[in-house]
C-alpha cells in the first residue's frame, strides 16, 4: 500500500482535535520481513537524495519531532536516518534551558542549532516545548525572567505562536525547508510501553519518575497540542500527525514524508564549466601517465 503524505498533514489554518486523528492505522507492511525491506528501500532513496542535497548546497532541511513520552521519537530518528551520511546530518535534543539561555528570548537557543545549507538538522524536541510543556505548567513562565506584562496567559501563547510562524516563514524565504512531526500515541499504548520499560531490565534506563508524573497531565497536553498544531501548521512549514501506536508503521510514514519533501526541491549536482573541465582533463592525463604503479619512478643515472 502506497503511503500518501497528505493523509497525515495538518491543513493550514484549521482547528485541530487530536481525538479525531488516529493513533493506529492499517499497516503498510505485511510482515516484519516486509517492513525491513520497505524501510531499507526508503533509507536507500533518502541516502541518495541526501547526497544530492549535500552536493547542491542550496537548501537546508530541518526535521522537528515532538511527542508524548515513549512515542518513539528516538527510534524513528535512528532507523529512518540510518543511511544518511553523518557529515550532512546533525541531531539536537533540547532539555531544560540553562541560565544563559533563559537570559535570551525563547527562540534563541534553538536558532544556534539551525542547519546550514546542504545539511539536515534534526530537533528531538524543540522551541515548541515553550508552547507545550510551559503551557501545561505555566509556573515555568515565572522562572524565565520575563517582564510582568508578558506573563498574561490570555495573550502569551498567541504571541509565541506568532513568533514561531514568523521565524519559520523567515527560514523558508531563506532556503530552509521545515518538516514537523507529531508522533500521535494513545494513552493506553504509552501505559504499555512504560510497563515494558519497567519489566525489561535493558529498558529500565529509559524510565524516569517524572514520566509518570507528566502522564497525569495527559488531557492538558492534548489540549496544548491541539492549539499548537492548529496555530502553527502552515503551507511552508506543515505539521504531520503520525499514528505512533505501531512503531514500524510510523517509521515508514515518516521516511516517506521526508523523501516526498526532498523530491519537491529543485536539486542538481553542480555543473562543471569549460574552465573546470579543462583542469580536470589535465589532471586526468597526469594520472594516466603515472600508470598503475602510482608516481613514475625516477630514471637511474646513466640509464
Amino acid at each position: 500500500m502506497k503511503i500518501n503524505s497528505k493523509n497525515f498533514r495538518v491543513p493550514a489554518g484549521k482547528n485541530v482535535k487530536l481525538k479525531k486523528w488516529a493513533t493506529l492505522v492499517k499497516p503498510v507492511y505485511k510482515s516484519k520481513k516486509d517492513y525491513t525491506k520497505l524501510l531499507q528501500e526508503q533509507v536507500e532513496e533518502l541516502s541518495s537524495l541526501q547526497r544530492l542535497h549535500y552536493a547542491s548546497d542550496r537548501y537546508a532541511v530541518l526535521l522537528i519531532f515532538q511527542a508524548m513520552d515513549a512515542a518513539g521519537k528516538d527510534g524513528a530518528i535512528r532507523h529512518v536516518m540510518s543511511g544518511v551520511n553523518p557529515q550532512g546530518c546533525q541531531v539536537f535534543s533540547f532539555k531544560h534551558p540553562s541560565a544563559t539561555e533563559l537570559d535570551h528570548d525563547f527562540l534563541w537557543r534553538t536558532t544556534q542549532a539551525l542547519p546550514e545549507r546542504g545539511r539536515i538538522g534534526i530537533f528531538n524536541r524543540s522551541y515548541y516545548e515553550e508552547v507545550l510543556i510551559v503551557r501545561v505548567h505555566p509556573e515555568i513562565l515565572r522562572t524565565q525572567g520575563l517582564p510582568d506584562q508578558l506573563l498574561d496567559e490570555k495573550t502569551v501563547w498567541q504571541q509565541r505562536y506568532r513568533s514561531i510562524v514568523d521565524l519559520e516563514n523567515h527560514l523558508h524565504r531563506n532556503g530552509t525547508r521545515i518538516i514537523k512531526f507529531f508522533l500521535h500515541l494513545s494513552e493506553e499504548e504509552q501505559r504499555k510501553r512504560f510497563l515494558d520499560r519497567i519489566d525489561e531490565p535493558e529498558k529500565n534506563w529509559k524510565f524516569r519518575l517524572a514520566d509518570i508524573e507528566e502522564r497525569k497531565f495527559w488531557k492538558q497536553y492534548m489540549q496544548a497540542y491541539d492549539a499548537c498544531l492548529g496555530a502553527t501548521s502552515t503551507k511552508t512549514a506543515p505539521w504531520y500527525v503520525v499514528p505512533a501506536d505501531d512503531k514500524e508503521n510510523a517509521r515508514l510514514i515518516i521516511a516517506q514524508i521526508i523523501v516526498d519533501t526532498f523530491k519537491t526541491l529543485k536539486m542538481r549536482y553542480p555543473e562543471t564549466d569549460a574552465k573546470r573541465r579543462k583542469e580536470l582533463l589535465a589532471i586526468r592525463r597526469q594520472l594516466v601517465e603515472q600508470g598503475p604503479g602510482g608516481s613514475r619512478p625516477r630514471q637511474m643515472r646513466g640509464a
